[in-house]
């Protein structure tokens, strides 16, 4: 075999063999288990943030839905609140053997209560009764029938349409998925004090990033607390194996929830019939103990018994823990029988710290905006990464306009859990206005009015074009949220410019916001609307390369030779680089 035929007998395997592909970093590791983690829940956290964010408001909103009654300048004296209640609960539910009512405060103006119907199973629907009450008069609340704000409060944490226990197992696992988010991310962003001051606006994929960053960082602590502290309120249901190893029995269960929670001990009837003292009296030392109008509940255990006893907890008023404090009387004298100011220990004390701050009803005016406003950024950071995620990957679709189902899905998706729910809360406000006030179930048809306009959100982002519908959704929230205060002029006798004039800034305040929201609608529209995706460079082809002897298999005659460009100095100004690329550059 000469030489020339080993050459071409000899396989590639003279050449250098492909190197071993990089295994990715931690930080790029990070990174993929941010996005995913975030992307796989992320509709279900977009609506937990935006329901939570409102529900720091759910006592103003509750008022607003029942326009009937009249706004409470000043809050009446709970002692009188609470002897009409007990007045109208011997009528409604003589036979009950518990009653519990909240007293009203500075943010409600209206004493709600439960009693635990005859008979009734422990934890069966159905076995409680209840009714709302005027603190003025005492009489029964001649006013619409509603969820109020409590529906948004509920849904954040227990959705709808589905068992409590199951919307609880669905919500902690969501949080736990915005933990492990959060984590990632903070590991991912190796510059993250620079992202907090940097925004490049007009720069697509680039803008959002930016966007993502800076409200992720701005609220990264209240971010962090909110879902840590959130897995915290309902951890004995989550992990509840410690508790039944310490507690085997359900008696002594029982008695470590009455510990952890600080709740009085229950005591049996007697079965001999005793007037109950009057609950004034008792209601008046609780507001020499605490204040006058920082109470809870008063809740009633076997009223009409010898052995009745009254129960009245303090309010939430400069306390950042949730650790009930009561005081125990005996019902039928009016004795005190045990106070409590101090938590029952020091782990009970720091889960009450915990689920306080998470629900933050210690807080004053400014410090509740604040927590909503924090608040509402989360709600956009989620959005905005919801939204990167599909910028991201339309830039490298091979035609844009026929996306794959998987990004089609979630690009579908992603306008209306975001453009979609603001429309359906709004249109939750607008059936409380505009449904029968007289039709069954009342409270029951503002919920399915809610999924149902949701549900025409998501049709309606199913069927149009992808900017189209981000635009007309935007445009549609606008309208339903600005427009709310004209529908409650129209069908009340309360509108804005009598709420101002008046000094009522819970009618006032809310649809004053509404406003501002509407305008927040308005500003995305716009900007979706003048967006211009900027247009994919062109590769440049590759030149091919030029026969020596030319098309023709003639010789190709000598090109003449370029001038040596002179040398240039580099510039120091240029960052190491930015030198490089205009070094390379053509």
């Amino acid at each position: 075999m000469s030489a020339q035929d080993s050459a071409v007998t000899r396989p590639a395997a003279a050449a250098p063999q492909k190197a071993a592909k990089k295994a990715p970093g931690i930080r790029q590791t990070m990174s993929d288990l941010h996005i995913w983690a975030g992307l796989l829940v992320g509709w279900l956290l977009y609506v937990m943030f935006l329901t939570g964010t409102v529900s720091y408001f759910k006592e103003e909103i509750s008022q607003w839905m029942r326009p009937e009654l009249a706004h409470q300048s000043t809050v009446p004296d709970p002692a009188l609140v609470a002897t009409r209640v007990v007045q109208q609960l011997q009528t409604l539910a003589p036979d009950s053997p518990q009653w519990s009512f909240s007293l009203p405060d500075a943010r409600s103006n209206i004493a709600s209560a439960f009693w635990r119907k005859p008979g009734a199973q422990e934890g069966r629907r159905g076995a409680f009764g209840n009714a709302t009450f005027d603190p003025a008069t005492g009489d029964t609340v001649k006013s619409r029938e509603t969820r109020g704000g409590d529906f948004f409060y509920r849904f954040h944490f227990q959705f709808h349409y589905m068992p409590v226990l199951w919307g609880r197992w669905l919500a902690g696992f969501c949080a736990m998925f915005m933990l492990v988010a959060i984590v990632s991310g903070v590991i991912t962003h190796k510059k993250i004090f620079i992202d907090f001051f940097t925004f490049r606006w007009g720069k697509g994929q680039r803008s959002w990033l930016d966007a993502h960053n800076a409200l992720s960082v701005f609220g990264l602590p209240f971010h962090a607390m909110i879902t840590y502290t959130g897995l915290v309120t309902l951890m004995l249901m989550y992990m509840p194996w410690g508790q039944n190893a310490a507690y085997t029995t359900p008696a002594e269960r029982q008695a470590a929830q009455r510990t952890i929670f600080s709740q009085p001990p229950q005591v049996k009837p007697s079965g001999e019939l005793a007037e109950l003292a009057p609950i004034a009296d008792m209601v008046r030392q609780a507001q020499a103990r605490w204040g006058r109008d920082n109470l809870g509940r008063v809740t009633v255990a076997n009223p009409g018994d010898a052995n009745a006893r009254v129960t009245i907890t303090r309010g939430s008023e400069e306390r950042v823990s949730t650790t009930t404090q009561f005081m125990h009387f005996e019902g039928s004298t009016g004795r005190l029988l045990q106070a409590t100011d101090q938590g029952s220990g020091g782990a009970a004390e720091t889960r009450g710290v915990m689920v306080a701050l998470h629900l933050g009803h210690f807080a004053d005016p400014v410090v509740r905006w604040l927590y909503f406003l924090v608040s509402l950024a989360g709600t956009a950071m989620v959005g905005t990464g919801l939204v990167l995620w599909t910028v991201k990957r339309r830039a490298k679709l091979p035609d844009p306009d026929k996306p794959y189902f998987g990004f089609w899905l979630v690009e579908r998706l992603n306008i209306a859990a975001i453009a979609g729910l603001s429309i359906a809360m709004a249109g939750m406000l607008w059936a409380n206005r505009l449904l029968p006030l007289d039709l069954g179930q009342r409270g029951v048809a503002e919920v399915n009015a809610f999924f149902a306009v949701w549900g025409a959100t998501l049709v309606w982002a199913l069927v149009r074009p992808a900017k189209r519908a981000w635009i007309e959704l935007l445009w549609a929230g606008a309208a339903v949220l600005a427009l709310l205060p004209v529908v409650n002029a129209l069908t009340t006798d309360r509108p804005l410019w009598r709420s101002l004039a008046s000094g009522d800034w819970v009618f006032g305040g809310l649809e004053l916001t509404l406003f501002a929201l509407a305008l927040l609608h308005v500003a995305l529209a716009l900007r979706t609307a003048r967006h211009r995706p900027k247009a994919r460079p062109v590769r440049p082809t590759a030149k091919r390369p030029v026969s020596p002897t030319g098309p023709t298999g003639r010789a190709a005659p000598a090109a003449p030779a370029a001038p040596t460009p002179a040398p240039q100095m580099p510039n120091p100004a240029l960052p190491a680089g930015e030198l490089a690329l205009k070094e390379a550059a053509p």
